[in-house]
């Protein structure tokens, strides 16, 4: 049950922030939703399971209805509260606007703050490394030969951190360093070592100091689930001490999906080993125990053998170069089955690089007995343990890799999608072999559902087609485990402030035409508008409109890619500004998150429903599996995905409650085929308008 001192707080607070805030309205939606987030995390409708799926409409106060529902229960329970977000942007707003409001009138003592991976900061040790004389162990290090601009970009790096110009994360580089070149430097779980990392002022473990005090902690989902694959509680707190809240929670299940997915070059991958057989030689002469003899022995067989099987997969591959032969250059396996041979090289890996890790381990553990001792230098025990760690690493990913391949898959649940991609070619011919799960409720019913001491799942956007079934089983939730769901409308008067345009068109999208009559269409519907947003579900298209209504506008056309995001939004507000006409072209990645309120969107054009080709290995996979098991992967996956889209764009319009303009929709699908109807229906009650 839910104290009745926290309900009287909760009420209190509520009303110290509407006396704080101007023009706020009271709203029952918002009220309603802290109710239910505070009653199921208290255990009042099932003690067993304290989940909440909250589907809430834009204009309600997500972030304060959870942040008001989880805080002054989590304090009084002594648990702690752990918010995920997708995009940086919420994180943000969360850290500076948020938290500190709520902090501020609610009364209450608490501390926050925002966590970020080891990914996100520079490994010293590996940057001097890299950077270091032109010896054996800098070459080692690269991945690559490196040319002199990236010695000289992490040179710089190096100087600017040591000057204080820099505090060691990735998001606070003034400019952007290549990902494959960060992947390099940044901070890694094995070649990271507290004891040997403080005297450096090491800016990961700075920054982890701090989160041991914190109540409330500010993550992304990728960390999440780093957290979770770990066992839960190694990066943040323990899953059962804590509230869990996953906002944006529509992107859960794609995250989730990709962080249990694992791929590795196989000539790539033997290039490398020959590298760990070097490391293992070296540790067996640095090391003076006797014991380091036999696993370095072990790991160096374990290596030539492996790297003999990853030829074997090579020149297979080779063989099988006739089909390789499409746009993708890709080999899929129906239904994630591997061919006998393939199998059986998988078998073999997986117990190998199985081998190998254990050896590989043990020889680590004797490292570090080694250094504390004292018998290694405290500077060559810094370069040795960044060079086994970052070989274990790699090590772990090609394990994890086989393992996946050679995986027997349950009759009863979706198969494992496996694919091999043709690399192009620098000196020789590569592949890069790839396996990932299909669905992954069960996981994360076994990761965090089952472990944490309650969860709420928050977005605009979580039903399709008027319905959370979709996204229930995505997640590995029922609607009838004893998770709550909610479905909360927005205040918005959406039938007086925007009007849903369907115009007649002469073709529909599957047409030749439908390019040449979008852009006729286009330049009449922003003749005379002020502020215009047109959506196109591919850069292809918005490229050929573009070069089509270019030449015959007025106004300088603003195109998602030909300038930087930001850039790209503050020339359009300006032009608003100034009262000067403006329009913008963008693709899927303007629906979603793109805050245009008042005078800066009046006018917004979609041009087709957004129906996602399953042209990824783990869509694909995902579509034949529900045809064979006799269902419909049109109405089951695509049909919900593309309502859940088409809604989010439609969304853009409407961002306060005086907002109003006109959406127009350029595809006649809507009307002309079954299934428009219920997408149609889906949508929020605009004032329709359809010729």
């Amino acid at each position: 049950m839910l104290p009745d001192k926290v309900k009287t707080q909760i009420r209190a607070i509520y009303k110290d922030i509407a006396a704080a805030l101007p023009n706020f309205r009271s709203r029952r939606e918002q009220n309603y939703m802290v109710a239910e987030i505070s009653k199921t995390l208290a255990g009042e409708y099932d003690k067993h399971r304290r989940i909440i799926v909250v589907e809430a409409g834009t204009g309600i106060g997500k972030s304060l209805s959870y942040i008001l529902g989880t805080i002054p229960l989590a304090l009084t329970q002594k648990k702690k509260v752990c918010i995920a977000t997708a995009t940086v942007a919420l994180q943000e707003q969360l850290l500076h606007k948020d938290l500190p409001f709520f902090l501020a009138q609610s009364g209450l003592n608490f501390r926050f703050g925002l966590v970020k991976g080891r990914q996100r900061y520079v490994c010293l040790a590996k940057l001097e490394m890299l950077i270091g004389d032109n010896n054996g162990t800098q070459m080692a290090m690269w991945q690559t030969k490196p040319d002199t601009a990236q010695v000289e970009m992490l040179q710089k790096l190096h100087s600017d951190f040591h000057k204080g110009l820099w505090n060691g994360e990735i998001d606070t580089l003034e400019t952007p360093i290549p990902d494959h070149l960060w992947q390099q430097i940044a901070c890694d779980k094995h070649s990271c070592h507290r004891q040997n990392a403080s005297h450096r002022q090491c800016p990961f473990h700075k920054a982890r100091e701090d989160v041991d005090t914190w109540d409330v902690l500010i993550a992304n989902h990728s960390l999440l689930f780093a957290d979770l694959e770990l066992g839960g509680g190694i990066i943040l707190p323990d899953p059962e001490e804590m509230f869990y809240v996953i906002d944006e929670a529509h992107h859960l299940p794609v995250v989730a999906r990709d962080f249990s997915s694992a791929q590795a070059t196989l000539r790539g991958a033997a290039d490398w080993l020959e590298k760990i057989g070097k490391t293992a030689a070296k540790l067996q002469n640095q090391i003076k125990s006797n014991n380091i003899i036999a696993p370095s022995q072990a790991m160096q067989d374990h290596v030539a053998d492996i790297a003999g099987m990853l030829n074997q997969v090579a020149h297979y591959c080779d063989g099988e170069k006739a089909r390789f032969d499409n746009p993708e250059n890709r080999l899929r396996f129906t239904h994630g089955a591997l061919p006998e041979v393939l199998k059986r090289h998988a078998e073999n890996l997986a117990t190998a690089t199985s081998g190998a890790l254990k050896q590989f381990n043990k020889m680590q553990l004797l490292l570090g007995e080694a250094i504390k001792d004292g018998d290694i230098p405290r500077h060559q025990a810094d370069t040795l343990q960044t060079e086994t760690g970052f070989m274990l690493q790699r090590l772990e990913n090609l394990h994890k890799l086989w393992k996946m391949m050679a995986k027997e898959d349950s009759k009863k649940g979706a198969p494992t999608a496996r694919w091999i991609e043709l690399l192009p070619a620098n000196k020789q011919v590569d592949y890069l072999l790839c396996a990932s799960p299909i669905e992954v409720g069960f996981m994360l019913e076994s990761m965090l559902w089952e472990k944490a001491a309650g969860v709420v799942l928050c977005s605009a956007t979580l039903r399709a087609l008027n319905q959370f079934d979709y996204f229930a089983h995505q997640v590995g939730l029922s609607l009838h485990d004893g998770s709550r769901y909610l479905a909360l409308q927005s205040p918005f008067d959406f039938e007086n402030n925007a009007t849903l345009y369907l115009p007649k068109m002469r073709t529909e999208p599957t047409d030749d035409n439908y390019t040449d009559e979008l852009a006729e269409h286009i330049l009449k519907l922003t003749e005379h508008e002020m502020a215009s947003l047109v959506l196109f579900a591919s850069y292809w298209q918005m490229e050929k409109v573009a070069d089509i209504i270019g030449p015959k506008l007025k106004i300088p056309l603003l195109i998602q890619g030909n300038s930087p995001r930001q850039l790209l939004l503050d020339s359009h507000k300006k032009r608003c500004d100034e009262g000067k006409p403006s329009l913008l072209f963008g693709t899927g990645s303007f629906s979603e998150g793109l805050d245009l309120p008042g005078e800066y969107l009046t006018n917004l054009i979609v041009t087709k429903l957004p129906f996602a080709v399953p042209t990824s290995p783990v869509e694909q996979a995902h579509a034949e599996y529900i045809k064979e098991k006799g269902g419909n992967p049109f109405l089951q996956l695509t049909i919900p995905d593309a309502s859940r889209k088409l809604i989010q764009s439609c969304g853009r319009l409407l961002r306060k409650e005086q907002d109003y303009g006109r959406i127009t929709i350029l595809d006649r699908r809507l009307v002309s085929k079954r299934y428009g109807k219920s997408l149609l229906d889906a949508l929020p009650p605009y004032r329709r308008v359809i010729e």
